[in-house]
């Protein structure tokens, strides 16, 4: 009867997994039939697991397309998780951001060898760029995930990325660990990373490390914008802006830290 609970947790959490997969995002949701693939149960016994998730507003159903979907309640208890002080004073910070150089300012945390976007602020303007919250992208092509792998040698790149080529990204995206660790050791003097088309082609971006009292990088805050509003010039001061707000976002950390 244990290991029947077990499994079933086990299940629960692979499906809730899936359903916050790429896939089941673009696709508005995944059928009974697919969620079972992916998460080796049959049929009855996810039908029956869905419902159950269900009732706890945990996923949601659509009535026509009969796909599943992630729901607000479990949103609601990731709002509530993770480092709350983080988020808390970050989330001002970011508003000023977004005021000083008009274009979206997100917050994002390292998972794995994926950026995760925690929170983030938009700006007044039509043309902008997308809202990444609760999505995760490859750490490699992203000014987040470069400043959120600032202090990482070239044998902790290999060790997450492996030795091989890289799957590419935009047409500047890095090969291999080998130039990405080139460009990573390039950004650590100025204090923050500005890519160009290496997430993909056309958006350029800037970010710069947020550092917890221990001196260790625990976030990154970021700008994303179309190529056409950012030279190289206007790119580098994006990102001395943002090192600016992740400075102070850090020295508030330090300062909240010690008052605990």
């Amino acid at each position: 009867m244990a290991g029947a609970r077990v499994d079933n947790v086990s299940r629960a959490a692979a499906a809730l997994v899936a359903l916050g997969s790429p896939e089941s995002v673009e696709g508005h949701g995944l059928g009974v039939v697919r969620l079972a693939q992916l998460t080796g149960g049959d049929k009855g016994q996810v039908s029956r697991l869905l419902t159950t998730l269900a009732e706890q507003g945990l996923v949601e159903r659509d009535a026509d397309t009969r796909s599943y979907r992630l729901g607000w309640q479990l949103f609601a208890l990731a709002a509530r998780a993770g480092d709350q002080r983080l988020l808390v004073l970050a989330a001002p910070l970011l508003s000023e951001l977004v005021e000083r150089v008009g274009e979206r300012a997100n917050l994002s945390v390292l998972r794995g060898a994926e950026v995760l976007t925690v929170a983030s602020q938009a700006p007044p303007r039509a043309v902008q760029t997308i809202g990444w919250v609760g999505r995760t992208v490859p750490s490699y092509s992203t000014s987040s995930g470069r400043a959120l792998l600032l202090d990482h040698s070239r044998a902790e790149l290999d060790a997450l990325f492996g030795a091989g080529p890289l799957e590419p990204g935009g047409p500047g995206s890095p090969p291999d660990a080998a130039t990405l660790h080139r460009r990573i050791v390039a950004s650590r003097a100025r204090g923050f990373t500005a890519v160009a088309e290496e997430f993909e082609p056309e958006l350029v971006a800037a970010a710069a490390p947020v550092r917890d009292s221990r001196g260790h990088i625990c976030a990154a805050v970021n700008v994303s914008a179309p190529r056409f509003r950012f030279g190289a010039r206007r790119l580098a001061e994006l990102g001395r802006a943002i090192k600016d707000t992740a400075d102070e976002l850090s020295a508030l950390l330090r300062v909240d830290g010690r008052a605990r």
